[in-house]
């Protein structure tokens, strides 16, 4: 039996997909509602496959596949997310995805992915496919894609108003390496205020994070 980690910050959907899950002999041995529940989950149930979410409180989705993928470099991880974004499709996969679907699809996408992914397949909704093919070809698009899946994180937290003591104690690291990041970000897409961050993340369309 397919032994299935779901993390989603929303019960009632995580309850929805348990059961479609379920419908196909798999069993979901672990819930998370947030990206470091998930990554405590994978330690002590050691899963065959990971459904994350992306844009949970505090610790995100994006960060929760990098430390996973630390771990266990073999780890088998789905971002399931309402984002269509490429930009949000493009960081998951650095951090460690293996497919990257969207809440929108049909339920026979996510299992389709979730068989792919479970054998060791790239899986990507058709919506997603799409538009990575298309909207790759902005500055800002290709600005975003430059930053690291930590400094994605960073900017996603900055970008929903979090101070840099608060995105520290979240991601377990110090104040000034926030700042310092938040520095390095600024330099990578160019901008000198955060003012101009928050213009360009609307330009790129992902100003839109709070949800998953």
């Amino acid at each position: 039996m397919i032994r299935i980690l779901l993390a989603d910050d929303h019960a009632i959907v995580r309850e929805g997909y348990r059961a479609l899950l379920e419908k196909q002999g798999m069993r979901v041995v672990a819930e998370a509602a947030d990206g470091a529940e998930a990554y405590r989950l994978y330690k002590e149930t050691a899963p065959d496959l990971v459904i994350m979410d992306l844009a949970m409180p505090g610790q995100g989705g994006i960060e929760a596949i990098r430390h996973i993928r630390q771990r266990d470099g073999n780890a088998r991880i789905l971002a399931f997310t309402m984002h269509q974004n490429p930009a949000f499709a493009i960081q998951a996969f650095e951090a460690g995805a293996r497919g990257y679907v969207t809440k929108s699809s049909p339920p026979e996408i996510l299992l389709s992915a979730v068989r792919d992914v479970l054998q060791g397949r790239r899986a990507l909704s058709p919506d997603i496919a799409h538009d990575l093919a298309l909207t790759r070809l902005g500055d800002e698009a290709a600005a975003i894609d430059s930053l690291s899946p930590r400094e994605f994180e960073i900017l996603r937290m900055l970008l929903n108003g979090q101070s840099a003591e608060a995105i520290a104690e979240t991601l377990h690291i110090a104040p000034k390496t926030v700042a310092n990041c938040h520095y390095l970000i600024k330099g990578k897409l160019g901008v000198s205020s955060d003012i101009e961050l928050m213009r360009l993340a609307l330009r790129a369309g992902i100003l839109e994070m709070g949800e998953g």
